[in-house]
């Protein structure tokens, strides 16, 4: 029989260096404030983007879902559980992306396993920035293509991963990219990567988990917000974050769609959103496309977030969204960091390996438009207090 303290020996090795991740239960819906552990606190590490996971109308349209089909599809989508509820999410997901046609699966994560593993085989290539999202990498893991990496967010790298590619007979080049980098917040120079990628007849795929609801007009993402429509072949993208639902939705030609339907293992081997998330996700979607005032206030709080900390002197990093990093290096000084600001009613997690490499440990702040500046104010206060404290700034 197997000797499990094994696996205790590792998590005490993970606690000592500052590693081990502390899973804390929310007590209170998602939003600005939250009470966990019997303590009213500032969210500031949800995915909430857009204050949506307690919106009126998404809570009205999953119940509206729920006596209308029920709780769930009752079979994978391929059989028996394509409801009309998904078809409407897909056709107005659609037009909101200015895509012809999406698919929707049970995840962003699933998303990518969706896609990638389908369109490539043994003969092709598979080119990645070396600091794509897991789900990325797992979807990868799953095809048989050949593998190249290409240094982070480098144009000329991965000229010269193409050109290897090329040079070793790659039938197909699958170039995947993160649209918005969920550590950093740091945006894929998209316009370099479609010049290179049309450069040598590759196929672009970027993943907007981070860039959905948070980019763009009204929200449509980092293609929409270069104006590259029509540039990318396969966009990927999730409900689960500014949309505040779950899910993920994979976008792009029809054709692709229509061979997705046929190929793609979470589409054909599990069972899609209940009617309750389908319907809450059209609402999100019909939302967003009759207004982008909660995309403007989400900038405006994180304009004004990453201002006040950059006066005081910390750092943040190389951040062009709300994603606020605020680097701190070290794992221990970063958990230490994220226990004294609960301490003091922020809710903020510690980032460390392998989630970040080594040696890059954080505090990532998620911003919202669900905060108003007096909670905006609050948590500079502490971040200052504590930033003294701990001799991270002076």
């Amino acid at each position: 029989m197997f000797d499990f303290n094994v696996l205790k020996q590792e998590m005490e090795e993970l606690e000592e260096k500052g590693l081990l991740v502390k899973i804390r239960t929310l007590e209170s819906p998602q939003g600005a404030w939250l009470n966990i552990e019997g303590k009213k606190v500032l969210n500031m590490c949800s995915n909430n983007y857009l204050g949506l996971c307690f919106d009126e109308e998404l809570k009205e349209a999953a119940i509206d879902g729920v006596r209308k089909w029920g709780v769930g599809p009752g079979a994978v989508r391929s059989i028996a559980g394509t409801l009309q509820l998904h078809n409407v999410l897909e056709k107005e997901l659609a037009a909101f992306k200015r895509v012809e046609s999406t698919l929707v699966v049970q995840s962003g994560f699933n998303a990518n396993q969706a896609v990638i593993a389908p369109i490539v085989s043994e003969e092709d290539a598979i080119l990645s920035d070396e600091l794509n999202h897991a789900s990325i990498i797992d979807g990868v893991r799953l095809a048989k293509a050949k593998r190249y990496v290409w240094k982070h967010k480098d144009v000329n790298d991965l000229e010269t991963q193409l050109k290897k590619a090329e040079s070793d007979g790659a039938r197909r080049k699958l170039v995947i990219t993160d649209g918005v980098f969920s550590m950093d917040g740091d945006l894929a120079p998209l316009p370099a990567i479609v010049e290179k990628t049309n450069k040598y007849g590759a196929i672009l795929m970027v993943d907007d988990a981070h860039g959905e609801g948070v980019l763009g007009s009204h929200g449509r993402g980092i293609v929409d917000h270069f104006g590259l429509h029509e540039s990318v072949d396969i966009e990927v993208g999730t409900l689960s974050k500014a949309f505040g639902i779950v899910g993920g939705f994979v976008a792009g030609k029809k054709t692709l769609i229509d061979y997705l339907k046929q190929k793609a293992r979470p589409f054909l081997f599990s069972s899609s959103l209940s009617p309750a998330e389908t319907a809450a996700a059209i609402a999100a979607v019909r939302k967003l496309s009759s207004s982008d005032e909660l995309v403007r206030t989400l900038w405006n709080n994180a304009d004004y977030f990453k201002d006040q900390l950059k006066a005081l002197g910390f750092d943040t990093g190389h951040t062009e969204t709300p994603i606020t990093p605020v680097m701190l290096y070290d794992a221990k000084l970063s958990a230490a960091f994220s226990r004294r600001l609960f301490e003091e009613g922020i809710f903020a997690s510690s980032i460390g390996f392998p989630t970040v490499p080594k040696g890059k440990a954080r505090i990532r702040v998620m911003i919202s438009a669900a905060h108003s500046r007096k909670d905006l104010d609050f948590a500079v206060s502490k971040f200052e207090m504590i930033g003294k404290e701990l001799a991270v700034i002076k």
